[in-house]
């Protein structure tokens, strides 16, 4: 079937149900970033393949609704489906219910899957429909089209032991529990995978990438119930839960349990990361607290443990790293090299790491004007050959059993032109800036982020992406509640976190840079002016000093990036031959 044989087959049931619009979003009951094939609706009705977008189907217009890091792709892969591509102007902006307002009459119906809704959504789309008599219903149109549509995964999950995890499950509901008093809570429904993962010690499969599990989960001041496939846990792991605190109860039986919920009682439910549909099934009797789940900032401050085995998987991530460049730099010119070939020998050499089980996320293998496309991903179709010249950039991590990694690097392959040295020494520049930043206790995000950016506001040149994102342990690359980006969001940067920088420079049609580390929030000093933080970086390899303009940096720059550089060799050397360790030495040498 085609995507305009779909796209009639919808419209018709739309006709039938006299639905003017139908709006699929990309997620999944548990409003994940990535989703199990059995939720992967958009590249099903359309071919987009992008982890952002939302389409809109009237009966005169079907359009997908994405930001600028899909651009390019989104306009490739919607060719000849019948969609057309909308540009968002403000990145995760649900743009299309303004338009929805403007292209559709008084007492329309727009009708979408409720359980890819998150509770967020929901209540925007209904409060802002309704004030122009634009009704809003739950309808799947999907599923009666969808040959053969992939069943929901059924793989072995696992749990992590207290002593690799740092705390046991006992405690952590402990912790929940104590907040959901704060918040005058009798109840918490948890949909977010990583924070069930995260409660729960438990790790699995069902979702590339991230390593969790597709279960629910409702916790009271005396009970917990974690609802998952049977299969997917032995006996004695059930009974390991049990001794916690914790029955085990069949995935589908959330929605028998919300509608039992107890009359006159409260429920906790964070409206981001919680599906509409099953907040609408808690009884009217209920008292609902939207707030962001305990959990998801007791995960992000991360405990010794966490810290002590992250730092283990950083060094065994920086050999990965290390061998790969002077792979790269062996090769180049020599024998074929792809985007796509050199990221198979990137996973290899990680691979090869003790404890890897994947990679974190799509790596992004990026040559010359590829780099300028933030998300871009190869493809069969767009592979394009890396050679001797310009920049190549390579955005990529591993899951390991002690840690997760998110490294970036532009890679100098051979010459260059001005242009490039300076947009490389710019965010050079501001990497350092960000990664040697001095704060108060209290600062949020959105400063951090200034700090990152003044380096290249200061040459008139920005970048439309955030400086940085939390990132979990042994969990989600993308972890919140910190981030480092422009918008004003009231999240402290806390001693424990683990967060990215990683600012960058895009020019369209020629190339695209960006350096990340992954740095924690360590305490620096205490004064009668308050608590001053700072970060320690942990990412292990090295940084490119080829086509530095040292010029452009000052002194405390350049003393950081010789540091960081001799700390790289001297933590990694241990682990390379003679012939890697000569090469490291060469690329990490001071300027």
């Amino acid at each position: 079937m085609t995507y305009k044989e779909k796209l009639s087959k919808i419209r018709a049931q739309m006709k039938a149900d006299r639905v003017d619009a139908y709006i699929i979003p990309s997620a999944d009951p548990h409003i994940s970033e990535y989703l199990p094939k059995h939720y992967k609706c958009i590249p099903f009705a359309s071919g987009f393949t992008g982890s952002a977008g939302t389409l809109v189907i009237t009966h005169d217009f079907a359009g997908l609704w994405t930001d600028f890091r899909y651009f390019e792709q989104a306009g490739e892969q919607l060719n000849d489906s019948g969609f057309e591509l909308v540009k968002q102007k403000i990145q995760h902006a649900p743009e299309y219910i303004q338009w929805l307002n403007q292209k559709l009459d008084k007492g329309a119906v727009v009708a979408t899957d409720e359980k890819l809704l998150s509770v967020l959504l929901g209540d925007l789309l209904t409060q802002q429909l309704s004030a122009k008599g634009i009704s809003l219903q739950s309808k799947d149109y999907l599923s009666p089209i969808w040959e053969n549509r992939p069943e929901l995964p059924e793989n072995k999950a696992f749990l992590i032991d207290e002593e690799q995890a740092g705390q046991s499950v006992s405690s952590k509901l402990a912790a929940v529990r104590a907040e959901l008093l704060n918040h005058q809570a009798d109840y918490h429904f948890v949909s977010s995978l990583d924070d069930i993962a995260w409660l729960f010690n438990i790790r699995g499969t069902d979702v590339s990438f991230n390593p969790v599990v597709l279960s629910f989960a409702l916790i009271s001041h005396d009970h917990a119930t974690l609802f998952i496939h049977p299969g997917k846990l032995t006996e004695e792991e059930k009974l390991a839960l049990l001794k916690s605190g914790t029955e085990v109860l069949p995935y589908e039986e959330i929605e028998r349990a919300l509608k039992q919920i107890p009359a006159n009682v409260s429920v906790l439910i964070d409206p981001k990361r919680n599906c509409y549909a099953y907040a609408k099934l808690i009884p009217a009797s209920v008292r609902i607290i939207k707030e962001l789940n305990p959990s998801t900032s007791l995960k992000a401050v991360k405990n010794e443990v966490e810290l002590s085995n992250t730092r283990e998987a950083m060094l065994k991530d920086g050999v990965a790293i290390t061998r790969f460049l002077k792979w790269l730099e062996d090769n180049i010119g020599k024998t074929k090299v792809t985007e796509l070939s050199a990221a198979a020998e990137l996973r290899k050499y990680r691979a090869e790491q003790d404890g890897f089980i994947g990679d974190s996320f799509n790596t992004i293998s990026a040559y010359k004007a590829h780099g300028a496309l933030p998300h871009y991903a190869p493809s069969a179709e767009s592979d394009t050959e890396v050679k001797a010249e310009s920049l190549f950039l390579v955005d990529s991590g591993g899951q390991y059993f002690y840690g997760t990694t998110d490294i970036t690097r532009t890679i100098p392959m051979g010459e260059t032109t001005a242009q490039e040295r300076k947009d490389y020494t710019l965010v050079l520049k501001g990497m350092i800036e960000g990664c040697s930043a001095i704060f108060p206790k209290g600062t949020c995000g959105y400063q951090i982020d200034a700090i990152t950016r003044k380096p290249l506001w200061d040459h008139a040149i920005n970048y439309g992406h955030g400086t940085g994102h939390g990132v979990g342990y042994f969990l989600n690359v993308h972890e919140g509640p910190q981030v480092f980006n422009p918008t004003n969001t009231p999240v402290p940067v806390e001693l424990g976190m683990i967060t990215s920088v990683e600012p960058g420079v895009y020019r369209p049609g020629r190339h695209g840079i960006r350096i990340e580390n992954l740095v924690t929030t360590i305490a620096i000093q205490e004064n009668e002016f308050n608590e001053f933080y700072g970060f320690e970086t942990l990412t292990i390899a090295p940084i490119s000093t080829s086509i530095v303009i040292k010029d452009l940096l000052e002194k405390a720059q350049v003393d950081w990036l010789n540091a960081y550089n001799t700390s790289v060799f001297e933590k990694l050397s241990p682990a390379l031959n003679d012939e890697e360790r000569q090469w490291l030495k060469e690329a990490t040498k001071a300027i």
